[in-house]
């Protein structure tokens, strides 16, 4: 068994992956369970939480969990009174590779900032990465190594994706990683050439960035990429930002709306839509408050938790008063503030309606959303559409693996997957509890929250 070791908050030593790992950093080989003892436990199926509760893991699975379990003889037990244990959080739809500091570009699709940015997911407790399209050759070798547990975070994603000539969507990215089809032909190609790669999903790109580009994607490319994923066993998510384009996908049968409707309240025939079709909803809602909340210098991104998610490069822009000023005032910041206002509304409309509700910031797209620290954000802003924070936890763990078609992560319960996210205080009173994390566990292993994992580096 390969030995890894990782420095932990608490206590001395623990045992992980069937090493035992002491303060010290050393570690010898050693196969026993783990317990973690006198937890609240927040399952991820959405009921209500069992208090002073003991979890049983071992080689990267959760063996039992609950009041009464008997904790097997040899196991390492940490006692974590005080302490709440949900699954890991799962994102299904963040981007990787497309920021470095505080610019975008293809350069920046490298294996060292892929896995720089999932270990910054996993520090913040986000066990699952979906990468939803802009992603070049190397993204088919990283998902391996991920699933294989050889990387921070697990990863799934859109190959390339498909956007628009000379519209959606307005990223610079290297040639390998769009594709642009100007014909029926071309798009179903496209589709078969991500489907032969083993993509997990299409992702296509139909809208106009809210009126900044001169086109759309064309009704018939949109019927064709659905028609021929569907034909290959494979589910498509659509890019939108308006009503009109929301409902044109869902006509033509899309799968996964992948952002939130933001110009107009959604109607009730939208609304029974998408509950009758089982298409799943991705709000997005950090997308927008990303926008201006850091030239506004909203409380929370002054908070160190926030803080210690930043490059060197983005504290420099954050602070400088010129990129706040340009940045917090104009069209592009009131779009996003009416953007936000609407997709909380929708948000609630859609949720109370039963509409399957998946969890997704768009982390990683650009600098400004953090990979993450956004998905701590809309587990927040889902709270303050009117979820309560139980609803907003289930949307970012059992239903999001739901929307993923995993069904070995999300809950914790004997069998699956020990992707675990342990926080002090509790969550349920205040969603703002589940900042204060204090680990993350998968493939039987753990890693500190960000602010001890910066408090190590010296850099907090």
């Amino acid at each position: 068994m390969k030995k890894r070791t990782v420095r932990l908050s608490r206590p001395s030593s623990c045992l992980l992956g069937g090493v035992l790992v002491f303060a010290s950093g050393f570690s010898v080989a050693e196969a026993a369970p783990i317990a973690l003892t006198h937890v609240r436990v927040i399952d991820g199926r959405g009921a209500a939480p069992v208090e002073d509760a003991t979890i049983i893991m071992d080689q990267g699975h959760i063996l039992a969990f609950g009041r009464d379990v008997s904790v097997p003889a040899g196991a390492t037990i940490r006692d974590l009174s005080g302490d709440t244990v949900l699954p890991g959080l799962i994102s299904d739809h963040s981007h990787v590779g497309q920021v470095g500091g505080a610019k975008s570009g293809p350069e920046n699709y490298t294996r060292e900032t892929i896995t720089a940015e999932l270990a910054q997911f996993r520090r913040y407790g986000v066990t699952t990465v979906t990468a939803l399209g802009n992603n070049g050759p190397l993204f088919d070798t990283l998902r391996i190594e991920a699933h294989e547990g050889r990387l921070p975070a697990d990863l799934f994603g859109v190959d390339q994706g498909i956007g628009v000539p000379r519209g959606a969507p307005p990223v610079k990215v290297a040639a390998d990683q769009l594709f642009r089809p100007s014909t029926v032909e071309e798009a179903r190609a496209d589709v078969d050439r991500m489907a032969d790669e083993h993509t997990d999903l299409v992702k296509i790109w139909v809208d106009d960035f809210d009126g900044t580009l001169k086109v759309k994607m064309d009704p018939a490319i949109i019927r064709a990429v659905v028609d021929e994923s569907h034909r290959r066993g494979l589910r498509v998510a659509a890019h939108i930002h308006d009503l009109e384009d929301a409902e044109h996908v869902v006509e033509a049968g899309v799968d996964i709306v992948a952002h939130g409707v933001r110009d107009k309240p959604v109607p009730p025939a939208f609304v029974q839509a998408l509950h009758d079709r089982h298409i799943w909803y991705i709000a997005t809602l950090e997308l927008d408050e990303s926008t201006t909340a850091w030239a506004d210098r909203a409380p929370w991104t002054l908070t160190p938790f926030a803080q210690a998610g930043l490059s060197p490069a983005l504290k420099a822009e954050f602070a400088d008063p010129k990129w706040r000023a340009e940045n917090r005032t104009g069209r592009k910041a009131q779009d996003a503030r009416r953007s936000l206002a609407m997709n909380l509304r929708n948000l609630k409309t859609l949720y109370d309606a039963g509409v399957r509700i998946g969890f997704g910031t768009d982390s990683g797209a650009t600098p400004l959303r953090i990979p993450g620290l956004a998905e701590h954000r809309e587990l927040a802003l889902s709270v303050q559409a009117g979820l309560t924070p139980l609803d907003a936890i289930h949307i970012a763990t059992g239903n999001a693996a739901a929307l993923l078609d995993l069904h070995d992560r999300g809950v914790i319960a004997p069998g699956r997957r020990a992707d675990l996210l342990v926080v002090r205080g509790n969550p349920l009173r205040d969603i703002t509890a589940v900042d204060d994390v204090v680990e993350t566990w998968e493939n039987g292993d753990a890693v500190s929250g960000p602010l001890v994992a910066a408090a190590e580096k010296g850099t907090n």
